[in-house]
């Protein structure tokens, strides 16, 4: 198993932190000394969370506080109220929503996957880069999915008004985040800022992403899941926690690295760099996806935006 490295003196946020590959990555950043900042949506789901981090760490420097990416107003007021903060060292984009059957939309009227997990992200991760910025060696570290082989920005109706799929949404919303990642890390180049920003994904990890979006609009969960195909192989949340956590903490993470499991398809085993295809390398496209970002969410990055 991945040790993470010493992280006393450093001030993390994980979004998602309740369950699944966020709240294992805040126990074990907080087990390593790190001051960590549980972001939820849910106060009970939150404190369950917090009980079982101090469960296994009962000096562990951890709060929770309300973020709900999928509605600005509650971003705003999560990124304002980090105000008492000095700085912050790192910042985890991990929360997400996968593949509702039917088509939602967020409180700000953006199709809910590409709000959760993009949009929502953008504009923390924005609020949230003067803070970053203070700090010796910030990072802004974002949780895409292999699913962003199969992604594409529908630039014409990013927001599925016409022909929902649910697969094909989440692609482009996974994609969307990997852009996201990759374009920081050219911002911060191009800048001089000691920022890193870097890309993770899970492989195929067992948790309650591929049953809760699912089940979104019925009354019981689906009969079946992605996790009961057979001969595909799954791992559980330590093990898939632990690109995010690799990106998030360790030195030799590199700025725009893209890190996921090396083992059978990616979808599982140790952590390593993942392989770029050509339209996840497409910078224009990642210009332009931040761009169309900054405007639905009305922020900026400080000093402005990077164009393509």
């Amino acid at each position: 198993m991945y040790t993470v490295p010493d992280q006393h003196d450093r001030t993390v946020v994980v979004t998602g932190a309740n369950s699944g590959t966020g709240l294992e990555a805040a126990t074990r950043i907080a087990g390593a000394g790190g001051r960590v900042i549980l972001a939820v949506r849910d106060a009970d789901k939150g404190a369950a969370a917090l009980a079982q981090v101090r469960a296994q760490h009962p000096d562990a420097r951890a709060e929770v506080r309300i973020c709900d990416l999928a509605d600005l107003a509650s971003v705003e007021r999560f990124a304002n109220g980090l105000g008492d903060l000095e700085r912050l060292d790192t910042l985890v984009n991990n929360a997400g929503v996968m593949a509702p059957p039917t088509r939602f939309e967020t409180a700000d009227g953006f199709e809910l996957q590409l709000g959760t997990n993009f949009l929502g992200p953008l504009a923390l991760t924005n609020r949230l880069l003067p803070l970053l910025l203070a700090a010796p060696a910030p990072r802004v570290v974002t949780m895409s999915s292999v699913a962003a082989h199969w992604g594409r920005i529908r630039t014409r109706d990013l927001h599925w008004t016409r022909g929902y799929s649910p697969q094909r949404a989440y692609g482009q919303s996974k994609l969307a985040d990997l852009y996201l990642a990759l374009h920081l890390a050219r911002v911060s180049d191009e800048r001089g800022w000691t920022l890193l920003s870097a890309a993770a994904h899970p492989g195929f990890t067992r948790t309650n992403l591929q049953t809760a979006g699912a089940s979104l609009g019925r009354d019981a969960p689906p009969r079946r899941s992605l996790l009961d195909l057979p001969l595909i192989p799954v791992q559980d949340p330590p093990q898939g926690a632990e690109p995010l956590l690799f990106a998030a903490c360790d030195p030799d993470a590199v700025n725009g690295g893209y890190y996921g499991p090396s083992g059978t398809w990616g979808l599982v085993g140790p952590t390593g760099p993942t392989r770029l295809s050509r339209h996840m390398r497409d910078e224009r496209a990642a210009a332009w996806i931040w761009d169309a970002g900054e405007r639905m969410t009305g922020t900026r990055l400080p000093g402005g935006t990077v164009a393509a």
